[in-house]
């Protein structure tokens, strides 16, 4: 049964369009990832379906009696209420306005259930004042809310933000089995591969839905786009041969010779479709010595409790590491020490000559609002010299999705995900030969991830990695130093995956922070074409061409249409027009069909074979105009 569905809407706030004539429809059922790089309009579709905005153009129905959750980036609390009341009691007004019998049963039966979450989710005190609360735990909270609330549909924006890598594991078990209809944005590709049954992307306003998990939305949208290049390189070979005809002067006299002017005109004004760039910039980074970092028995409290205990670890020259543990646990904190922000209470650490660290700090970044893009990342370096050349500020901002005007615009007009994106820019632009990533995937969209781990592929250095994104983990990390919940370090050497499932313990595969694996050690300690028929037919067509040229020329026969050429000549442009109308139709039959895949290919063979048959008859119409124009001449 459809829930809600969108119909040609239109949304745009001031001079940015974010949807455009976009139609969507949400199911009984439905699992939906939201994708999309990060303005696009992902958080204003959610927005667009919870009611929270209005529609510039179309319409948006909803089902009678359709309930709908939404959890937003940053949810509003009201600051005097306890975790009991804004997760229990405001929930039991919802559901049971009328404070009678029902609601104090209703109330006693989600109690329960909200403190198994809540403590899952890392609280202890259901009585806290949420005015006590980081802002990631007033969003764990607001998580917690919605969940219990039960609802018809669940819109869900970037739930796994300030989750630890244990919680998004439980979060992912849950919403399997999640009864409701769900709609969440999130960068965590895992999630998006196990929990979602369809993946919606946004894209230059459009609205592209695949009936399949991430896995498949990759291949789909591959197809999708090799399709649509497909179709305007076909474009672009026909409007070569219209605009050739054009240059002849064509007699705009006929109808029918107005009718290719016009399709010409169309064909020449058709908008060119645009993708992201992939602009190729071998990694940046300066010489590393062979001294690197140095960590000897360091350790750091905070208000009498341990974070970190006699931590004794060397970074190798190619480490590739991912930091885990639970949130609160120290893994900022020992970002932080090896950059100098902050020092040890005991121990110390060695940093090389050559070092050169580059920190993405989890929080915020002071930017001026009024710089232009292009010269934030200027302030740092105009040019880097790399093994292939050099690299410019200009470039750098084109790999990571600033392209052409966007460089010049100011920083202001940016939305919080670009300026995240942009301050990765300007990290990179440093050219460290150590990277520290302190939570990356909390605000860079899968777009930006995918450039960063390609990015990284490539980076001769060292890098270190705070994430609970496993997906992101599991691409660039080798090892793992694991967080205990006493101040212990320890070295994994394997992947995120290899290490989770050696450690997932209950009935919900949740991850255990407890080590009693052999393969989990003290840190520190060493374990380890059509080408050718396009041209038969042209040769054919030429040797024809060339035969009517040489008979005008000699003048040895009067030149004159047969029978058939007649024939054909007063009917081909109906036949070019009848054949432009097929390919326009298979088009638009691909877009509706575009996660069906045997469908698609069915209907790409016809559209190709189509395609075919217009190139010969443009060939064909070249050829008669050509012999219609010498005929006229010997009048």
């Amino acid at each position: 049964m459809n829930l809600v569905s969108m119909k040609d809407v239109s949304k745009a706030f001031t001079d940015k369009v974010l949807l455009e004539e976009a139609s969507f429809g949400i199911d009984e059922g439905d699992r939906i990832g939201v994708i999309g790089i990060n303005g696009t309009g992902k958080s204003t579709l959610l927005r667009l379906i919870a009611g929270l905005v209005e529609e510039d153009e179309g319409d948006i129905v909803k089902g009678n009696n359709v309930v709908i959750s939404y959890l937003p980036q940053n949810p509003e609390f009201d600051m005097d209420y306890t975790l009991y009341e804004y997760v229990v009691s405001t929930n039991v007004q919802k559901r049971h306005p009328q404070n009678g019998l029902e609601a104090k049963e209703f109330e006693a039966q989600i109690e329960g259930e909200a403190k198994k979450i809540l403590n899952i989710l890392g609280f202890n005190d259901i009585n806290q004042k949420v005015s006590q609360l980081s802002g990631g735990q007033r969003k764990k909270a607001a998580l917690c809310a919605r969940l219990l609330e039960n609802s018809d549909i669940l819109l869900l924006d970037e739930p796994t933000n300030h989750l630890d890598n244990a919680m998004s594991e439980w979060l992912q078990i849950y919403l399997e089995n999640y009864k409701g209809a769900l709609v969440m944005v999130t960068h965590d590709r895992y999630f998006l591969d196990l929990v979602c049954n369809k993946i919606v992307e946004v894209d230059q306003g459009k609205l592209y839905t695949y009936d399949t998990n991430y896995e498949g939305y990759l291949e789909l949208r591959a197809q999708r786009i090799a399709s649509a290049l497909s179709t305007q390189d076909k474009h672009a070979n026909i409007l070569r041969k219209e605009i050739a005809w054009m240059r002849r002067g064509a007699r705009a006299r006929s109808t029918k010779q107005k009718a290719h002017i016009k399709r010409y005109e169309a064909l020449r004004d058709e908008e060119k479709l645009k993708f992201d760039e992939d602009v190729q910039i071998s990694a940046i980074s300066s010489r590393l010595g062979k001294k690197t970092i140095e960590l000897y028995n360091i350790a750091k409290s905070y208000e009498g409790r341990t974070l970190i205990k006699d931590f004794t670890f060397t970074f190798t020259r190619d480490d590739r590491i991912g930091i885990l543990g639970p949130n609160g646990c120290g893994k900022t904190t020992l970002m932080k020490m090896i950059v100098g922000s902050i020092q040890p209470d005991s121990g110390h650490i060695e940093i090389g000559e050559t070092v050169k660290i580059g920190y993405y700090a989890q929080e915020a970044t002071t930017m001026d609002d009024d710089q232009r893009v292009i010269d934030y990342v200027k302030d740092t370096a105009e040019y880097i010299k790399t093994d292939d050349g050099y690299i410019s500020a200009s470039q750098m901002c084109e790999k990571f999705l600033f392209a052409g005007s966007l460089q010049y615009q100011p920083i202001g007009k940016l939305s919080g995900g670009e300026k995240r994106r942009l301050y990765l820019c300007k990290v990179l632009m440093e050219a460290p030969n150590v990277l520290i990533l302190d939570e990356p995937t909390n605000d860079l969209d899968i777009g930006t991830l995918q450039i960063l781990e390609d990015y990284l592929d490539s980076f001769p250095g060292i890098v270190i990695a705070v994430s609970h994104d496993r997906y992101f983990l599991d691409r660039i990390g080798r090892r793992m130093l694991t967080f205990d919940s006493y101040g212990g370090i320890h070295l994994y050497n394997g992947s995120y995956t290899e290490f989770f499932e050696t450690h997932k313990e209950g009935v919900d595969g949740s991850l255990s922070w407890d080590f009693t694996d052999d393969n989990v050690s003290a840190a520190g300690s060493s374990k380890k074409s059509g080408a050718g028929s396009d041209g038969a037919g042209s040769a054919s067509d030429a040797n024809d061409t060339n035969t009517a040229g040489a008979q005008a020329t000699r003048g040895e026969h009067k030149l004159k249409f047969s029978y058939n050429e007649q024939k054909e000549y007063e009917t081909i442009e109906d036949d070019i027009a009848k054949c432009e109308q097929k390919i326009a139709q298979y088009e638009e039959d691909i877009l509706a069909n575009s996660t069906n895949f045997g469908k698609l290919r069915e209907i790409g063979e016809k559209k190709e074979a189509e395609e075919k048959r217009l190139e010969e008859l443009m060939e064909r119409y070249v050829y008669l105009e050509e012999k219609a124009e010498a005929i006229a001449k010997q009048k």
